[in-house]
């Protein structure tokens, strides 16, 4: 056999990106939405631009340590279990190897594996690491998909700033009496910016990934608008 039919096809995989992606999508998503939109609803109520700047400050603050306490409490949760399930599957290698071996084979089997060679699969990868094999065919835990709440903490609270200082910056130079137009018009711009570099970081369609985020965004500044409309004087 050849050195070049020996060779491994390279292959370019996404899902070790799916934490961190997550994480910063949804925050720099989540900044430049709520900001946006609360910058929106009091522009549309009439306030000052110095109350619009500080709010939008205000907000950028705040959005991003809600984001990143949220963040480490719920993937702290999801990393809580995997523990928990790990310590139990230990647990059950520890006091009954051969059950968990007939375990794994059953898993094989049930993937199309003859029940042979299924047995033989589950012998080998045991002996090499119990474990790991249980974790990854039985609970489905992966090191690509495993839950780290400090990353997602800090990947959120980060995101968030970064889009909320979008609008915010919009909001400090656009001229007062355009304010408004401006920060709706430059957010939707950043939005469809971000759901296309986020859907060909994914490796998703790009115009659907943008589309997408982009309506959102437009939705909740619109409802903002109108309730700052609402209960503020006449916009114009």
């Amino acid at each position: 056999m050849s050195s070049a039919t020996r060779r491994l096809h390279p292959e370019r995989h996404r899902t070790d990106r799916i934490g961190w992606l997550r994480a910063a999508v949804l925050g720099a998503n989540d900044g430049i939405v709520s900001t946006a939109s609360l910058v929106v609803g009091v522009a549309a109520a009439q306030a000052s631009q110095s109350t619009i700047v500080m709010t939008a400050v205000a907000g950028l603050v705040a959005g991003a340590m809600s984001m990143a306490a949220g963040e480490y409490v719920s993937v702290h949760s999801q990393s809580d279990t995997e523990k928990a399930d790990l310590d139990r599957e230990r647990h059950e290698l520890a006091t009954d190897l051969p059950a968990e071996q007939r375990e794994l084979a059953s898993i094989y089997e049930r993937r199309g594996l003859a029940p042979a060679l299924a047995q033989q699969v589950a012998q080998q990868l045991m002996a090499h690491d119990a474990l790991g094999a249980h974790a990854r065919d039985e609970l489905e835990i992966s090191s690509a998909m495993a839950a780290r709440p400090v990353q997602a903490a800090l990947t959120s609270a980060a995101a968030f700033a970064a889009g909320a200082a979008l609008p915010l910056l919009v909001a400090t130079v656009a001229p007062a009496g355009s304010l408004l137009y401006w920060v709706a018009g430059t957010a939707l711009v950043f939005l469809a910016l971000l759901g296309a570099l986020a859907a060909r970081t994914g490796g998703a369609g790009v115009l659907v990934g943008a589309w997408r985020v982009t309506f959102w965004g437009a939705l909740a500044m619109a409802v903002t608008a109108g309730v700052g409309a609402l209960f503020g004087a006449p916009v114009g």
